[in-house]
């Protein structure tokens, strides 16, 4: 039997002393912390695109370029990368790779690994690979798109010359760790550059690696050996599968984790006079939205989508069960980004909503499958639409599901209404606009489950041409304009109902310091945190 690496250090935590103490503390070197991971699908960076899993790993692969925890303002800063020339034409950025970065396999990294890795991750074709293909690198291409001409020098020819600081900030996102060429190809399976194997391993030259996943479980992350950075003071850290807000506040008042990142508003509100705990609020990029299936009659119809955008009660929910922890927003842009839309067209009217109902092809609706994460937050927010859509006369049904059962439904386009949440890939607006507004070929055999648009089957090849309009234009006011009329125009016409923008509290122990969630534009980074 595979030893449970997990269970094993928790109970150390929990045998520490010779007599009880009445709370419980974690080791000074160990981070222990409460989320929910149960959408991890991979752990390959080639193919990763979920919440839990890009915390994962932003802290075990480095990238070309990538985001100082502690400066987040600063934008990216050089990681493998030390420098890097841009072309007269625009079309061709030069990467001069440092020297002293090493694989937790021990292998030295070198250009050689950035090129195989940013060609896989084309190659696979998974669902992230478009942040990447946006460029004109195709399967076709990448020999001649992606090369590196020596062990220092990587050299990346895109199709535009797009802005350099929207290229850099892709290279930020998941997809851009880089792993260890030799390790992947030594566990390559049938042509699949070790993608079976990267699912459950990791071989980066990040902080940490992956000891053990236990899907639904735990994450166990010991440190790299050969890390070139300073030595973090969280040796290991533990994130274990915990779904319910009161139980990770119990655990956290005990001392039996250090942080907790689900917590509801009433328990975050308990925790106030609770001595030895503390929260952080943190602006995040997540919006939370509800998405209707273009495939289904009723969903298309636009007049029942205006009816269900203003049936939904924003202000009710973010007032309450919400507090603290969502701000009512209505466009694909997060808040801190460039051309961010503050206007909020829709609340909460019952006589607008029946008015726009009436003037549809559904007068009375019909039923509605509304496809959930079984996540506390998500369902309260889906049994208040369940609600005031039940008052339009809709017979509105939940498909709960865990996260992966969700996301495999959306991306097959089943679904009729998804209520979910999405975070920006890099701090570039075409993050959200590239797969909010874009879906140039709507066909099933496109398989761009990337693209939100394409999901639920919206096809705008209009809007795609101003969206990719927009990546090129450098002057900065002017994009910021576009955006804007992008998302004034997609509030009308979308059948996406952008509810809230996400302000993360974690409760964690009064000694846990730089804990910082990633703000709107990365991840959680683990080895700038001590205690």
């Amino acid at each position: 039997m595979k030893k449970n690496f997990v269970a094993a250090a928790v109970a150390a935590i929990m045998s520490v002393g010779v007599a009880a103490p009445v709370f419980a503390e974690t080791p000074p070197n160990m981070l222990v912390i409460a989320n929910r991971i149960d959408d991890i699908k991979t752990l390959d960076p080639g193919e990763s695109f979920e919440f839990a899993g890009s915390d994962v790993s932003r802290n075990v692969y480095e990238k070309l370029v990538n985001f100082d925890p502690l400066d987040l303002d600063a934008g990216y800063q050089p990681e493998l990368a030390e420098s890097w020339e841009i072309s007269e034409d625009g079309k061709t950025i030069t990467f001069t790779i440092a020297e002293g970065h090493v694989f937790s396999s021990g292998n030295p990294v070198t250009a050689k690994d950035a090129e195989f890795s940013l060609r896989r991750a084309v190659l696979l074709d998974k669902t992230p690979s478009f942040i990447l293909t946006q460029f004109g690198l195709t399967a076709d291409n990448v020999e001649e798109t992606i090369k590196a001409t020596d062990d220092r020098t990587l050299v990346l020819t895109l199709d535009k010359p797009y802005a350099l600081s929207f290229v850099l900030n892709c290279l930020t996102s998941t997809i851009g760790g880089i792993v260890d060429m030799a390790s992947a190809m030594e566990n390559e399976v049938d042509g699949d550059m070790g993608n079976d194997w990267l699912r459950t391993n990791t071989v980066g030259s990040g902080p940490y690696k992956v000891v053990e996943w236990k899907p639904n479980e735990s994450v166990l992350m010991d440190l790299n050996p050969n890390f070139h950075g300073d030595k973090p003071a969280m040796e290991r850290v533990i994130v274990q599968h915990i779904q319910e807000s009161a139980t990770q506040r119990l655990q956290l008042e005990r001392g039996d984790i250090d942080v907790a990142r689900n917590l509801s508003p009433e328990d975050v509100a308990g925790l106030a006079d609770v001595e030895g705990v503390k929260v952080v609020d943190e602006l995040r990029g997540r919006l939370m939205y509800f998405s209707a299936n273009q495939k289904k009659e009723l969903m298309a119809d636009p007049k029942v989508i205006e009816a269900l955008k203003y049936a939904t009660d924003y202000a009710g929910m973010s007032d309450s069960f919400l507090k603290g922890q969502y701000t009512v927003h209505q466009a694909f842009l997060p808040l801190t980004f460039l051309g961010a839309l503050e206007e909020k067209p829709y609340s909460y009217d019952m006589d607008a909503a029946k008015a726009a109902l009436a003037e549809s092809g559904f007068p009375d609706c019909g039923p509605i499958k509304i496809s959930v994460r079984d996540a506390q937050e998500r369902m309260d927010i889906a049994q208040s639409l369940q609600n005031t859509w039940g008052q339009l006369g809709c017979d509105v049904e939940l498909i709960v599901g865990t996260g992966a059962q969700t996301l495999d439904r959306y991306r097959a386009r089943e679904h009729d209404i998804y209520l979910g949440a999405w975070g920006p890939d890099y701090p570039d607006p075409n993050t959200n606009a590239g797969t909010f507004a874009v879906n140039p070929d709507n066909s099933d055999e496109a398989g761009a489950t990337g693209l939100l648009a394409w999901r639920n089957a919206w096809g705008i090849p209009e809007m795609s041409e101003k969206t990719l309009a927009a990546v090129v234009e450098n002057d900065t006011e002017k994009r910021k304009q576009m955006y804007l009329d992008l998302q004034r125009e997609h509030q009308k016409t979308s059948p996406f109902g952008i509810m809230f923008q996400q302000i993360e509290q974690n409760g964690m122990g009064a000694s846990v310091e730089n804990f910082v969630a990633g703000g709107a534009t990365t991840e959680v980074s683990y080895w700038v945190i001590t205690k």
